[in-house]
């Protein structure tokens, strides 16, 4: 409010400038500088919120004095007159080329403009005509219009297309971060949960075979296998969704250590045979939780072995002596091929000798 009034009274001043002297002649100021000053207050009135109303108001007070401008060119060449004002300029030329460049900051549509400048272009048009239609006055007028409304109001345009271009950088930018987000959350429930809870299916199908048991423990124990295999169902669904077709593959490894994975493993009732030769390679920890987590699910009950040397990982099992745990059809050997390509290797899966063997090939 304190700016819109500072604003009133500097455009009022000048308005004011422009008009006949009010000491000397107050009924022609108030014939003539009068209403240019309620035109005036109208176009501050509503100039922030519709600066083409308020262009629309300020066009009696436009560029259409032709004597003052801001250059004088000689046009003898082309023209009988040798001065030739370039731009005319009058005491509200400034107000007007700001609310000009509010408009093409603020007015989205091209129609209401394109109509505002067809009728300032009429205006101009006709200031020429009324003055004698000389070649001299449509330069004149040509070049006020141009830099009084056009080159302001293009300014404004190109200001606010790049303000958009940068607001929309700026939610590119916030998307691929959520994404990421996702896809580090997928990860991470798919080596953590994922292999917990296989590791938890596989002590509840030894359990369940344990000699021992009356029938109501061992109906216990399926019951809690089949659980977590309804859960690892469910954990992978939810990865589904929180990975997108366009997501890159999670290229993070996992940091636990491959003996501390082998260990929780066996303490879960897995027959696992290790062999580690130093130094082992980055991913060998995801290269081993993932072949273990995929041999507890699909595989239950069979033997494995992890073979881990510098340039080569792998993981194989024997053939299943229970049900699966859950369906295969997982993203975690596509995520693991795009950490193997990433680090220069290959990855190799598939079946052997009723089995299955995961083998990631590193320089």
């Amino acid at each position: 409010m304190v700016v819109d009034l500072l604003l009133w009274m500097l455009l009022c001043a000048f308005v004011a400038a422009m008009g006949p002297d009010p000491f000397l002649d107050p009924a022609a100021f108030g014939t003539v500088t009068g209403p240019r000053l309620v035109l005036a207050s109208a176009a501050v009135l509503v100039g922030r919120r519709q600066p083409l109303a308020a262009l629309a108001l300020l066009l009696p007070l436009g560029p259409w004095r032709f004597s003052e401008g801001f250059a004088t060119v000689d046009l003898s060449w082309l023209l009988p007159r040798t001065g030739v004002k370039i731009l005319p300029l009058v005491p509200t030329s400034p107000f007007i080329m700001g609310y000009a460049y509010m408009t093409g900051r603020r007015e989205a549509g091209p129609w209401r403009p394109v109509a505002a400048f067809g009728l300032i272009t009429a205006v101009g048009v006709a200031v020429v005509l009324g003055a004698g239609g000389d070649l001299a006055l449509w330069v004149s007028m040509v070049t006020g219009l141009a830099g009084t409304y056009l080159v302001p109001y293009l300014l404004g345009l190109v200001r606010r297309l790049v303000i958009r271009q940068r607001g929309q950088a700026r939610l590119s930018a916030e998307a691929q971060a959520r994404l990421r987000e996702r896809a580090r959350i997928a990860r991470d429930m798919h080596d953590s949960l994922g292999h917990d809870l296989a590791l938890i299916a596989v002590r509840a199908a030894g359990l369940e075979l344990a000699p021992g048991l009356d029938p109501a423990q061992a109906r216990a124990a399926g019951e809690l296998r089949e659980a977590a295999g309804d859960a690892t169902e469910r954990l992978r669904q939810i990865i589904g969704l929180l990975r997108e077709d366009a997501d890159a593959a999670p290229l993070a490894p996992v940091n636990e250590d491959v003996t501390e994975l082998v260990r929780r493993a066996r303490d879960s009732g897995m027959a696992i045979d290790l062999d580690v030769a130093e130094p082992a390679p980055a991913l060998a920890g995801a290269v081993v939780q993932e072949g273990l987590t995929n041999a507890a699910k699909h595989a239950p009950g069979a033997a494995v072995r992890v073979s881990v040397g510098p340039g080569r990982v792998s993981v194989r099992n024997g053939p299943a002596r229970g049900r699966p745990v859950a369906r295969p059809g997982g993203m975690g050997l596509a995520g693991l091929a795009e950490r193997a390509r990433l680090a220069g290797g290959t990855l190799t899966a598939g079946a052997v000798d009723g089995g299955y063997e995961l083998v990631v090939e590193l320089p």
